[in-house]
């Protein structure tokens, strides 16, 4: 069967209020983590975000939480060096996935972190989905290509959001959407639906929220 990786379309009111009232609950940062040995307890649900460097990632993470300066937005590429955990309500993990693509850091450094990433992703058994975040302005890059591949190899369901969807016109948006609908149809991991968004405008956030709320345990 063929999928076409449809929009994610406007939740329900319900839908809506639920995602509003998880986020609404409270958010805050748990710990930094740099080794498979400092993961929280896997007792809840947990989605992670994954992304290029300077995709908009800790913006979009700040929007979805409704927190400005929850997650610490970096102009320097591979910034973030941890695998960062935050607390949504009691009931969820948010996690933010270190940037990757160029990042400006030692070889050795980025064989660390993508040796931890291999085993955060295939080793959290209550690791529900991963949203990849694709730029609106690029659509689907190699690098997008390898973090799917290990997804699929990880058997961890992802959804790919675009960004900074304000950033371009429409016409284009159709080319890039056209673009990724056809990277993503080689990868059995990928989820049917995708989000739009941008942070600066507020576009996509409530759907955001309640896919995020949706995400049974």
């Amino acid at each position: 069967m063929e999928i076409h990786f449809s929009l994610a379309p406007k939740p329900e009111p319900e839908e809506a209020e639920k995602g509003r009232l998880l986020f609404a609950a409270g958010s805050d940062f748990l710990k930094g983590v740099v080794a498979m040995d400092g993961m929280p307890p896997g007792d809840r649900v947990e989605v992670c975000f994954a992304g290029r460097s300077n995709v908009g990632k800790s913006t979009l993470i700040n929007a979805v939480t409704g927190r400005k300066a929850l997650a610490r937005a970096s102009n320097t590429p591979g910034r973030t060096q941890e695998i960062n955990f935050f607390t949504i309500a009691d009931s969820h993990y948010l996690v933010d996935l270190p940037g990757y693509g160029f990042a400006n850091a030692p070889v050795k450094v980025v064989e660390k972190w993508q040796k931890l990433l291999k085993a955060y992703l295939s080793g959290r058994a209550n690791l529900r989905r991963a949203f990849v975040l694709i730029d609106s302005r690029h659509g689907v890059k190699p690098v997008d290509e390898e973090i799917m591949d290990l997804l699929d190899r990880s058997a961890v369901p992802f959804q790919v959001v675009m960004t900074k969807a304000d950033k371009i016109k429409k016409d284009e948006m159709v080319k890039i959407l056209a673009q990724v609908r056809e990277a993503l149809a080689k990868h059995p991991a990928a989820y049917p639906e995708l989000v739009v968004t941008s942070s600066d405008k507020g576009v996509g956030i409530e759907t955001l929220r309640s896919i995020i709320a949706g995400i049974a345990g």
